[in-house]
Protein backbone atom coordinates (compact mmCIF):
# COMPACT_ATOMS: atom_id res chain seq x y z
CA UNK A 1 0.00 0.00 0.00
CA UNK A 2 0.92 3.20 -0.68
CA UNK A 3 1.90 5.77 2.06
CA UNK A 4 -0.04 8.91 1.41
CA UNK A 5 1.98 12.44 1.22
CA UNK A 6 1.01 15.38 2.95
CA UNK A 7 1.07 18.79 1.11
CA UNK A 8 2.86 21.32 2.66
CA UNK A 9 -0.02 23.33 3.37
CA UNK A 10 -2.44 20.58 4.07
CA UNK A 11 -5.23 23.66 5.23
CA UNK A 12 -6.55 26.63 2.98
CA UNK A 13 -6.55 29.96 4.47
CA UNK A 14 -9.32 29.53 6.60
CA UNK A 15 -7.92 26.63 8.30
CA UNK A 16 -9.78 24.29 6.65
CA UNK A 17 -8.25 21.14 5.68
CA UNK A 18 -7.64 21.48 1.73
CA UNK A 19 -10.08 18.68 -0.03
CA UNK A 20 -9.72 16.38 -3.42
CA UNK A 21 -12.05 15.42 -5.98
CA UNK A 22 -10.95 12.72 -7.84
CA UNK A 23 -12.06 11.40 -11.18
CA UNK A 24 -10.95 8.02 -12.65
CA UNK A 25 -11.69 7.34 -16.45
CA UNK A 26 -11.72 3.24 -17.32
CA UNK A 27 -12.55 0.62 -19.71
CA UNK A 28 -13.83 -3.00 -19.64
CA UNK A 29 -16.97 -2.07 -17.70
CA UNK A 30 -20.50 -0.11 -18.35
CA UNK A 31 -21.90 2.59 -16.48
CA UNK A 32 -24.18 0.41 -14.66
CA UNK A 33 -21.89 -1.64 -13.41
CA UNK A 34 -19.30 0.52 -12.76
CA UNK A 35 -22.01 2.18 -10.15
CA UNK A 36 -22.99 -1.67 -8.72
CA UNK A 37 -19.70 -2.01 -8.05
CA UNK A 38 -19.17 1.56 -6.63
CA UNK A 39 -22.04 1.02 -4.06
CA UNK A 40 -20.85 -2.37 -2.71
CA UNK A 41 -17.09 -0.96 -1.76
CA UNK A 42 -18.61 2.56 -0.90
CA UNK A 43 -22.25 1.99 0.27
CA UNK A 44 -25.06 3.96 -0.98
CA UNK A 45 -27.63 3.33 -3.57
CA UNK A 46 -27.11 3.36 -7.38
CA UNK A 47 -29.33 5.16 -9.24
CA UNK A 48 -29.75 6.17 -13.28
CA UNK A 49 -29.89 9.99 -13.38
CA UNK A 50 -29.79 10.20 -17.07
CA UNK A 51 -28.92 8.57 -20.46
CA UNK A 52 -25.49 6.99 -19.64
CA UNK A 53 -25.29 8.73 -16.35
CA UNK A 54 -25.72 7.36 -12.87
CA UNK A 55 -25.25 8.17 -8.84
CA UNK A 56 -24.45 6.40 -5.66
CA UNK A 57 -25.44 8.90 -3.33
CA UNK A 58 -25.20 7.67 0.55
CA UNK A 59 -21.86 6.47 0.65
CA UNK A 60 -18.91 6.64 3.58
CA UNK A 61 -17.42 9.22 0.67
CA UNK A 62 -20.79 11.28 -0.43
CA UNK A 63 -22.23 10.94 -3.88
CA UNK A 64 -20.46 9.45 -6.67
CA UNK A 65 -21.13 10.06 -9.92
CA UNK A 66 -20.99 7.49 -13.16
CA UNK A 67 -21.03 8.05 -16.71
CA UNK A 68 -19.86 7.75 -20.25
CA UNK A 69 -17.27 10.24 -20.31
CA UNK A 70 -18.06 11.81 -23.69
CA UNK A 71 -19.34 15.13 -25.36
CA UNK A 72 -21.86 13.13 -27.19
CA UNK A 73 -23.94 11.60 -24.15
CA UNK A 74 -26.47 14.31 -23.61
CA UNK A 75 -26.62 14.91 -27.97
CA UNK A 76 -27.77 11.01 -28.40
CA UNK A 77 -31.07 10.83 -29.89
CA UNK A 78 -32.67 7.36 -31.22
CA UNK A 79 -31.92 4.40 -31.56
CA UNK A 80 -29.74 4.68 -34.15
CA UNK A 81 -27.75 7.23 -32.32
CA UNK A 82 -27.41 5.22 -29.00
CA UNK A 83 -26.26 2.00 -31.35
CA UNK A 84 -23.58 4.00 -32.95
CA UNK A 85 -22.53 5.29 -29.66
CA UNK A 86 -22.41 1.67 -27.90
CA UNK A 87 -20.14 1.32 -31.00
CA UNK A 88 -17.74 3.45 -29.49
CA UNK A 89 -17.98 1.63 -26.47
CA UNK A 90 -14.14 0.39 -26.82
CA UNK A 91 -12.04 3.72 -26.64
CA UNK A 92 -14.92 5.90 -24.91
CA UNK A 93 -14.15 5.41 -20.91
CA UNK A 94 -16.52 5.37 -18.36
CA UNK A 95 -15.24 7.76 -15.49
CA UNK A 96 -16.39 7.79 -12.01
CA UNK A 97 -16.41 11.31 -9.99
CA UNK A 98 -16.23 12.04 -5.98
CA UNK A 99 -16.91 14.94 -4.03
CA UNK A 100 -14.17 16.10 -2.78
CA UNK A 101 -12.63 14.36 -0.23
CA UNK A 102 -10.24 14.77 2.50
CA UNK A 103 -6.72 13.44 1.47
CA UNK A 104 -6.78 10.88 4.11
CA UNK A 105 -9.64 9.32 2.41
CA UNK A 106 -7.85 8.24 -0.70
CA UNK A 107 -6.84 4.73 0.19
CA UNK A 108 -11.21 4.29 0.10
CA UNK A 109 -11.12 5.11 -3.47
CA UNK A 110 -8.06 2.71 -3.97
CA UNK A 111 -9.97 0.03 -2.30
CA UNK A 112 -12.51 0.91 -5.40
CA UNK A 113 -10.24 0.68 -7.92
CA UNK A 114 -9.16 -2.50 -6.97
CA UNK A 115 -12.64 -3.87 -6.83
CA UNK A 116 -13.44 -2.25 -10.23
CA UNK A 117 -10.07 -4.00 -12.15
CA UNK A 118 -10.89 -7.52 -10.10
CA UNK A 119 -14.55 -7.00 -11.97
CA UNK A 120 -12.36 -6.39 -15.78
CA UNK A 121 -12.06 -2.95 -15.35
CA UNK A 122 -9.09 -1.61 -17.95
CA UNK A 123 -6.48 1.21 -18.02
CA UNK A 124 -5.13 3.44 -20.94
CA UNK A 125 -2.50 0.89 -21.41
CA UNK A 126 -5.19 -1.57 -22.53
CA UNK A 127 -5.28 -0.20 -26.16
CA UNK A 128 -3.35 1.92 -28.52
CA UNK A 129 -6.07 4.49 -28.32
CA UNK A 130 -7.38 4.97 -25.70
CA UNK A 131 -6.14 7.53 -23.49
CA UNK A 132 -8.05 7.17 -19.83
CA UNK A 133 -6.42 9.53 -17.18
CA UNK A 134 -6.66 10.34 -14.09
CA UNK A 135 -7.84 13.83 -12.43
CA UNK A 136 -7.41 15.14 -9.42
CA UNK A 137 -9.08 18.06 -8.24
CA UNK A 138 -7.20 19.79 -5.19
CA UNK A 139 -8.23 22.38 -3.23
CA UNK A 140 -6.37 25.78 -3.43
CA UNK A 141 -4.33 26.97 -0.28
CA UNK A 142 -5.51 30.10 -1.14
CA UNK A 143 -7.64 32.46 -4.03
CA UNK A 144 -4.44 35.07 -3.73
CA UNK A 145 -1.67 35.44 -5.93
CA UNK A 146 0.81 33.14 -3.37
CA UNK A 147 -1.67 30.57 -3.49
CA UNK A 148 -1.62 30.40 -7.07
CA UNK A 149 1.23 31.77 -9.17
CA UNK A 150 4.13 29.65 -7.29
CA UNK A 151 2.41 26.34 -8.20
CA UNK A 152 1.68 26.91 -11.48
CA UNK A 153 4.83 28.04 -11.89
CA UNK A 154 6.61 25.14 -10.28
CA UNK A 155 4.55 22.81 -12.58
CA UNK A 156 5.02 24.85 -15.85
CA UNK A 157 8.84 24.27 -15.28
CA UNK A 158 8.99 20.47 -13.68
CA UNK A 159 6.13 19.15 -16.55
CA UNK A 160 8.55 17.77 -19.17
CA UNK A 161 10.72 16.24 -16.88
CA UNK A 162 7.66 14.27 -14.82
CA UNK A 163 6.20 12.93 -18.39
CA UNK A 164 9.48 11.36 -18.89
CA UNK A 165 9.45 10.19 -15.26
CA UNK A 166 5.95 8.81 -15.28
CA UNK A 167 6.40 7.48 -18.73
CA UNK A 168 3.13 8.72 -19.88
CA UNK A 169 1.38 6.51 -22.19
CA UNK A 170 1.73 7.27 -25.72
CA UNK A 171 -1.84 7.41 -26.40
CA UNK A 172 -2.32 10.51 -24.11
CA UNK A 173 0.64 11.73 -25.36
CA UNK A 174 -0.85 12.25 -28.43
CA UNK A 175 -4.68 13.04 -28.12
CA UNK A 176 -5.56 16.72 -27.50
CA UNK A 177 -6.32 16.05 -23.81
CA UNK A 178 -2.80 16.77 -21.59
CA UNK A 179 -0.57 19.16 -24.01
CA UNK A 180 2.74 20.33 -22.41
CA UNK A 181 2.63 24.32 -21.84
CA UNK A 182 3.63 26.42 -24.72
CA UNK A 183 6.95 27.81 -24.46
CA UNK A 184 5.82 31.36 -24.53
CA UNK A 185 3.57 30.57 -21.05
CA UNK A 186 7.01 29.72 -19.45
CA UNK A 187 8.77 32.66 -20.62
CA UNK A 188 6.34 35.11 -19.25
CA UNK A 189 6.21 33.09 -15.79
CA UNK A 190 10.22 33.28 -15.80
CA UNK A 191 10.49 36.88 -16.73
CA UNK A 192 12.33 38.76 -14.06
CA UNK A 193 11.16 42.19 -15.53
CA UNK A 194 7.20 41.35 -14.04
CA UNK A 195 5.70 42.52 -10.67
CA UNK A 196 3.10 39.65 -10.36
CA UNK A 197 -0.41 40.42 -9.69
CA UNK A 198 -3.21 38.21 -9.70
CA UNK A 199 -4.82 40.38 -13.02
CA UNK A 200 -0.88 39.99 -14.64
CA UNK A 201 -1.05 36.39 -14.02
CA UNK A 202 -4.69 36.05 -15.67
CA UNK A 203 -3.36 38.01 -18.74
CA UNK A 204 -0.21 35.33 -19.05
CA UNK A 205 -1.99 32.60 -18.72
CA UNK A 206 -5.28 33.42 -21.02
CA UNK A 207 -3.06 35.00 -23.81
CA UNK A 208 -1.01 32.10 -24.21
CA UNK A 209 -2.75 28.58 -22.69
CA UNK A 210 -6.38 29.22 -23.39
CA UNK A 211 -7.26 26.15 -23.67
CA UNK A 212 -8.40 23.39 -21.09
CA UNK A 213 -6.34 20.85 -22.88
CA UNK A 214 -3.82 20.78 -20.73
CA UNK A 215 -2.29 18.75 -18.24
CA UNK A 216 -2.81 21.12 -15.33
CA UNK A 217 -6.04 23.37 -16.03
CA UNK A 218 -5.85 26.78 -14.46
CA UNK A 219 -9.14 27.96 -16.27
CA UNK A 220 -11.57 26.50 -13.75
CA UNK A 221 -9.85 28.90 -11.33
CA UNK A 222 -9.04 32.08 -13.23
CA UNK A 223 -13.30 31.66 -14.13
CA UNK A 224 -13.58 32.24 -10.26
CA UNK A 225 -11.64 35.37 -9.63
CA UNK A 226 -12.92 36.55 -12.81
CA UNK A 227 -15.83 34.92 -15.33
CA UNK A 228 -16.54 37.68 -17.37
CA UNK A 229 -12.82 37.92 -18.52
CA UNK A 230 -12.22 34.31 -18.61
CA UNK A 231 -15.78 33.46 -20.60
CA UNK A 232 -14.66 36.65 -22.98
CA UNK A 233 -10.89 34.91 -23.67
CA UNK A 234 -12.18 31.28 -23.52
CA UNK A 235 -16.09 31.06 -24.79
CA UNK A 236 -15.92 27.27 -23.92
CA UNK A 237 -15.74 28.28 -20.85
CA UNK A 238 -19.78 29.28 -20.46
CA UNK A 239 -20.87 26.45 -19.46
CA UNK A 240 -18.04 25.06 -17.36
CA UNK A 241 -17.61 25.23 -13.77
CA UNK A 242 -15.75 27.84 -11.60
CA UNK A 243 -13.77 26.41 -8.67
CA UNK A 244 -11.04 27.26 -6.70
CA UNK A 245 -8.98 24.02 -7.31
CA UNK A 246 -6.14 22.86 -9.15
CA UNK A 247 -7.36 20.77 -12.10
CA UNK A 248 -4.13 18.08 -12.55
CA UNK A 249 -4.66 15.73 -15.24
CA UNK A 250 -1.72 14.23 -16.69
CA UNK A 251 -1.71 10.75 -14.86
CA UNK A 252 -2.38 7.90 -16.60
CA UNK A 253 -5.37 5.44 -15.14
CA UNK A 254 -3.32 2.46 -15.12
CA UNK A 255 -6.04 0.40 -13.10
CA UNK A 256 -5.13 -3.04 -14.11
CA UNK A 257 -1.65 -2.57 -13.16
CA UNK A 258 -0.28 -4.02 -10.52
CA UNK A 259 1.40 -1.75 -7.69
CA UNK A 260 -0.13 1.88 -9.54
CA UNK A 261 -2.81 3.50 -7.14
CA UNK A 262 -4.46 6.94 -6.89
CA UNK A 263 -2.33 7.23 -4.03
CA UNK A 264 0.82 7.21 -6.05
CA UNK A 265 -0.48 10.54 -8.05
CA UNK A 266 -1.27 12.00 -5.26
CA UNK A 267 2.15 12.06 -4.07
CA UNK A 268 2.95 13.17 -6.85
CA UNK A 269 0.94 16.15 -6.73
CA UNK A 270 2.21 17.23 -3.33
CA UNK A 271 5.65 16.73 -4.61
CA UNK A 272 4.71 19.94 -7.47
CA UNK A 273 3.58 21.30 -4.45
CA UNK A 274 6.94 20.52 -2.20
CA UNK A 275 9.02 21.82 -5.41
CA UNK A 276 6.71 25.51 -5.49
CA UNK A 277 7.31 25.50 -1.31
CA UNK A 278 11.60 25.70 -1.45
CA UNK A 279 11.97 28.82 -2.88
CA UNK A 280 15.97 28.23 -3.25
CA UNK A 281 14.52 25.04 -5.80
CA UNK A 282 12.68 27.31 -7.34
CA UNK A 283 15.11 30.12 -8.45
CA UNK A 284 17.22 27.74 -9.67
CA UNK A 285 14.87 26.16 -11.66
CA UNK A 286 13.97 29.77 -13.55
CA UNK A 287 17.36 31.03 -13.68
CA UNK A 288 17.75 27.67 -15.54
CA UNK A 289 14.98 28.21 -18.08
CA UNK A 290 16.49 31.70 -18.82
CA UNK A 291 19.72 30.34 -19.39
CA UNK A 292 18.19 27.95 -21.42
CA UNK A 293 16.18 30.00 -23.52
CA UNK A 294 19.44 32.31 -24.08
CA UNK A 295 21.58 29.19 -25.13
CA UNK A 296 19.81 27.37 -26.69
CA UNK A 297 17.16 26.64 -29.57
CA UNK A 298 14.49 24.41 -27.70
CA UNK A 299 13.54 21.52 -29.25
CA UNK A 300 11.28 18.81 -27.39
CA UNK A 301 13.52 16.87 -25.08
CA UNK A 302 15.90 19.49 -24.43
CA UNK A 303 14.67 21.21 -21.03
CA UNK A 304 13.35 17.24 -19.86
CA UNK A 305 17.17 16.96 -19.82
CA UNK A 306 18.37 20.31 -18.50
CA UNK A 307 15.65 20.56 -15.75
CA UNK A 308 17.12 16.91 -15.00
CA UNK A 309 20.54 18.46 -13.89
CA UNK A 310 18.70 19.90 -10.67
CA UNK A 311 15.78 17.87 -10.44
CA UNK A 312 17.40 13.90 -9.85
CA UNK A 313 19.66 15.25 -7.25
CA UNK A 314 15.88 16.78 -5.11
CA UNK A 315 15.24 13.69 -3.63
CA UNK A 316 13.17 10.06 -5.03
CA UNK A 317 10.16 11.31 -7.39
CA UNK A 318 7.25 8.99 -6.22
Amino acid sequence: MTILDVLPEPNDRAGEPRRVGIEVECGGLPEDRVAELVAEELGGAPRRTGAYVWEVPGGELGRVEVLLDTAMRDRVQGDVGRAGLDLGRAVIPVEFVTQPILPGQIPRIDSLCRRLAAAGATGTQDGIALGFGVHLNVALAGLDLDGIQPVLTAFALVEDWMRARMRLDPSRRLLPFVDTYPTVLLDRLCDPETTWTLARLMSAYLETAPTRNHALDVLPILKEIDAARVVDAVPAMKTKSARPAWHYRLPDCRIDQEGWSVALEWNRWCWVERVAADPVLMQRLVTAWRDYRRRRIPVPGQWAGTSAEILDHEGTFP
